[in-house]
């Protein structure tokens, strides 16, 4: 395994490349949490700009299609 003094000599960060600002571990919380990815085949990417756009239409799709989850429901009083 190469050293950082051996990498840094043989590959040293181009001028263009500022890391002044930079914040160690800034998204590690959140990538720790877990990551939810997925994918838009290019027909619907043309359609939704943005995850919002994304979400928006999918609250809609499940609050007037999905079956509520029982969690979801008033419990009625046993008679």
């Amino acid at each position: 395994m190469k050293t950082a003094k051996a990498r840094s000599e043989s590959a040293p960060l181009r001028d263009e490349y500022d890391f002044s600002k930079g914040e160690r571990g800034r998204h590690a919380r959140s990538f720790a949490d877990g990551t939810n990815v997925i994918l838009l085949e290019p027909d619907m990417a043309v359609r939704f700009k943005s995850s919002t756009a994304v979400n928006r239409a999918l609250r809609v799709f499940v609050s007037e299609h999905a079956p509520r989850r029982r969690s979801e429901t008033k419990k009625s009083k046993a008679r």
